[in-house]
């Protein structure tokens, strides 16, 4: 083990009341609407291995009664967001509607959008930003500069925080009672052979991203992929995205990536903290 892998092991085994962060209250349960919580959880129980599911499944997957997935389903349906076939449903493309209302809607995405632009097409190679959501970082802009890399470079796309530049950089802006909680929620599943699976291993790399100030991962999502990572912040110095460039890994070492591309994003990186 080296000296930063010793060091990131000592910082990732720090005590826990060091590094915990007080959580705002959430809000009265009597404020909550309990249905629109669930029929969200209904859209959000099909995805890119689930995209057909039976009345019986989205119960199960929801934590719902039959009685209940039917009831949810059905008014789905009346609205337009389900279809059914041969008793499985599946959404329809009205869904993108919530999706769409975010992407036009939302600040970051509208003001990372150019600056991706100019950082891919500079480096002709792919950009793309993402942020956090639980398990998984979702993109929320891109541009592949002519580069087709990966299919999960396009706004909307979710893949494993893990395993991924984005989200190791997003990961190291939390506490370490947080990594460690967070951690230990998941199941680190060996995508390609290079994929970190060692729950240790993992909050090394992510102390190691910290420390850095950006993240490169050697492909771990998807064979052939490389991308290096930095985060985005707000002027307060608050982490609300990660931006990264991703490349072939025939054409470009882990060295070229960091010693050519690093530079571009930290640019990139300081252009957009004057207006987040």
């Amino acid at each position: 083990m080296n000296s930063f892998d010793r060091e990131g092991a000592e910082q990732a085994s720090e005590p826990a009341q060091s590094a915990v962060r007080e959580s705002p209250p959430g809000p009265q349960k009597r404020d909550l609407i309990a249905g629109l919580e669930k029929g969200l959880s209904v859209i959000a129980a099909f995805d890119q291995d689930r995209p057909r599911l039976t009345m019986s499944e989205v119960a199960a997957l929801c934590g719902l009664t039959r009685a209940a997935a039917r009831r949810y389903l059905i008014t789905l349906e009346y609205l337009g967001f389900v279809t059914s076939e041969r008793k499985m449903y599946a959404l329809t493309p009205k869904v993108l509607r919530l999706g769409q209302s975010y992407m036009h809607s939302a600040r970051l995405p509208r003001i990372v959008q150019p600056e991706l632009h100019k950082l891919a097409y500079s480096m002709k190679e792919a950009s793309a930003a993402g942020v956090l959501d639980d398990a998984d970082v979702i993109c929320i802009a891109a541009t592949s500069a002519g580069r087709v890399v990966s299919s999960t470079l396009q706004p909307g796309t979710r893949v494993p925080a893990y395993c991924t530049a984005n989200g190791r950089v997003l990961l190291s802006s939390m506490q370490q009672a947080e990594v460690d909680a967070w951690i230990a929620r998941q199941t680190l599943a060996p995508l390609t052979p290079n994929t970190i699976t060692n729950g240790e291993r993992l909050r090394i790399e992510i102390a190691r991203a910290r420390a850095q100030g950006y993240a490169a991962v050697d492909q771990e999502l998807e064979l052939g992929l490389r991308t290096i990572s930095v985060p985005l912040k707000s002027y307060r110095g608050d982490v609300l995205a990660a931006m990264n460039i991703s490349v072939h890994a025939a054409r470009v070492s882990m060295d070229q990536l960091v010693n050519d591309c690093l530079p571009a994003l930290l640019q990139a990186q300081a252009n957009l903290r004057t207006v987040l």
